[in-house]
């Protein structure tokens, strides 16, 4: 099947020179994969934005969050024996790994979908303790029983693990730690609760046995999470044979739980695929897309930071329309729209 996404003709919709860095030194490299949702009448990103530290010859820095979530610029020798910079994203200096660069969250808002802006008295979201000292990334919002839920990857020298923050204000926030532990990420908390409990998507990987997998979980509270069961595995010599992952929150339709996700091959090319879960059971797959439903096929999905990617958990659903704002090559934000019954044909239902 071909690409079914019917692209903005305004995309990129927002690049790093759009917004200004956090504080002074720091230069944003990256603008990513942005949560969704809608408050006060409008339309309204958290992306997270990655920044780094102004480089200077002979020498890397990279920023790290300290203790008091203060920022600190670390610097290595860049002709270091031990030191290997080969992917753009990751250092690794001394058998330790870093990252390139310190992401965090800022709030975007827009009257008609297509142009952003910062709204004034609504601050970014830093990492803040040990278990966010590299930052806080690719956050997925859901609204549920009044109350917006805010799950994100948490990143640290002790692992990558999700944490989530809840909020009615988006002003003050509620934080609720690591709600599941590393090696975990791509959370996305269902906004209906099935059979009086809370479920989530999630996705802890394994080196060594398993793979990268989307995984189901209960919970009677939304912050203790419980009964997990793989739900969706990487195919081999398919376009998801090297890991999958959930995007937003699934959307409730007359079939199933329509869940729009993202898969990579072993060339980390990342498309956009979908899966139907049952109403009652999630943990039964319905359906699967054999093919993407969404490549990266345009010059800035093929070429940026990290090139031929389309990474989303973010959308918003009104009726038969699902607008998807997505992450592109790793740098620009971007947005598309699908049809819920094209997807559900694609899926065979």
């Amino acid at each position: 099947m071909s690409d079914i996404a019917k692209r903005f003709p305004e995309n990129p919709l927002l690049r790093p020179i759009d917004l200004n860095p956090s504080e002074e030194g720091l230069q944003i490299i990256c603008l990513l994969n942005p949560g969704v949702f809608t408050f006060e009448g409008k339309i309204w990103l958290i992306l997270r934005v990655a920044e780094n530290a102004v480089q200077k010859e002979g020498s890397i820095f990279f920023p790290v969050l300290n203790e008091l979530g203060k920022t600190e610029i670390i610097e290595l020798p860049s002709e270091h024996p031990e030191l290997i910079t080969t992917d753009p994203r990751v250092i690794r200096y001394m058998g330790l790994d870093y990252l390139t660069t310190l992401s965090h969250l800022r709030l975007m808002c827009s009257d008609d979908g297509v142009k952003f802006y910062e709204p004034e008295g609504y601050p970014p979201l830093f990492g803040i303790g040990k278990l966010e000292s590299f930052g806080i990334e690719d956050c997925r919002v859901t609204y549920l029983e009044e109350k917006y839920y805010l799950t994100f990857t948490s990143v640290s020298g002790n692992g990558v693990g999700a944490g989530m923050r809840t909020t009615t204000d988006w002003k003050t926030f509620e934080r609720h730690g690591m709600i599941l532990p590393p090696h975990n990420k791509d959370v996305a908390i269902f906004e209906e609760k099935i059979n009086g409990l809370y479920y989530c998507l999630h996705r802890p990987s394994s080196v060594d046995i398993g793979g990268n997998y989307i995984w189901l979980a209960q919970s009677p509270d939304g912050i203790h999470w419980g009964n997990h069961k793989c739900i969706v595995k990487t195919r081999l010599d398919n376009w998801d044979s090297q890991r999958v992952g959930a995007g937003a929150a699934p959307i409730k339709t007359e079939k199933g739980w329509l869940e729009i996700y993202h898969g990579a091959n072993k060339e980390h090319q990342y498309c956009l695929g979908a899966v139907l879960l049952d109403l009652n059971d999630p943990s039964k797959v319905l359906a699967r897309t054999g093919d993407p439903i969404m490549r990266p096929t345009e010059p800035y999905e093929l070429s940026g930071f990290f090139g031929n990617v389309v990474f989303t958990n973010g959308h918003i659903v009104d009726g038969d329309t699902v607008t998807m704002y997505y992450g592109a090559s790793d740098e620009f934000v971007c947005g598309a729209k699908f049809s819920i019954k094209e997807i559900l044909a694609a899926l065979g239902v």
